[in-house]
């Protein structure tokens, strides 16, 4: 059957408006990779990530005690959220019925939804007042509000998606559910968990407000979690915002490391979530 020429122009005006908005999507990530590029390229170098901040007016200094101090927020915070979150998503895939599964996901969705500034401001509350001190546990805890609504809502969705016979073969060999969710379940999609758990950390990696009002910030190396700690987001505000050039440019570089690592977790994830274990895995217990 010949198709007429008006339908061949309208799938092909059709096909590039698609075309043209995957690229607007794309264009903005681009522009800002390469932005940073230009302005902070030129600042990184191995004094960067192996010195802490000098004083105004001395060249050279880097942001090693920020980029140490959102590693070890972002570290306590995930070891918070991440089992907490993934067994709420178990037991909202594997048992998720009633009212406390129904208030479970609507309070997992507000989660999701707070501003991070509010979860600051929470944070700060509960931590900062109570304590009388900025701390880089209250850092974590915030972060840790965050992370939590990521990974439970990822976790849920991933085992939804493992077929239900592989639940029915396991049971009908005997064995107990906590069994079957343990071994095969949970091991058979530990790729894709990994992928929404990364994502998460991805996402609170970023997060300046509520470390603005926990963490506080310091420009100094410090181990100590119970007081005040540098973190990456916030010593590039405090940087863009002085009047200092030197802090300026440091500024740039820091943000340029932070979307490299935003970048690299990101990839990571998508990696993982490609891999063909998980398909494997499932098609021998098919």
């Amino acid at each position: 059957m010949k198709i007429s020429k008006s339908r061949i122009i309208k799938n092909q005006v059709f096909k590039g408006l698609l075309v043209l908005s995957a690229l607007l999507v794309i264009l903005p990530l681009i522009l800002v990779f390469i932005f940073l590029l230009q302005k902070g390229s030129t600042s990184i170098s191995l004094d960067f990530f192996l010195n802490d901040p000098k004083p105004v007016g001395e060249v050279g200094g880097g942001m090693r005690h920020a980029i140490l101090g959102t590693l070890i927020m972002v570290s306590i915070g995930s070891l918070i959220a991440v089992p907490v979150g993934t067994l709420c998503g178990v037991y909202l895939s594997e048992y998720g019925k009633g009212k406390i599964a129904t208030s479970l996901r609507f309070t997992i969705d507000l989660l999701t939804g707070v501003p991070s500034i509010v979860v600051g401001i929470f944070s700060y509350l509960i931590f900062v007042v109570s304590f009388k001190s900025f701390s880089a546990l209250a850092g974590a805890f915030a972060l840790s509000i965050i992370i939590l609504p990521i990974v439970t809502r990822t976790t849920e969705e991933i085992l939804k998606l493992i077929p239900r016979h592989v639940r029915e073969a396991g049971l009908a060999l005997g064995l107990p559910r906590w069994r079957v969710i343990y071994n095969i379940i949970l091991k058979g999609s530990r790729n894709s968990l990994m992928t929404g758990v990364i994502l998460a950390i991805s996402r609170a990696a970023g997060e300046t407000a509520p470390l603005l009002f926990t963490a506080f910030g310091s420009m100094y190396m410090s181990y100590n979690v119970a007081g005040p700690m540098a973190s990456l987001p916030v010593q590039i505000y405090n940087y863009a915002i002085s009047p200092y050039k030197e802090w300026q440019q440091q500024a740039w570089a820091g943000s340029f490391t932070l979307i490299i690592i935003v970048l690299g977790l990101n990839l990571s994830a998508k990696f993982l979530f490609n891999s063909k274990k998980l398909k494997k895995f499932f098609a021998r217990k098919s």
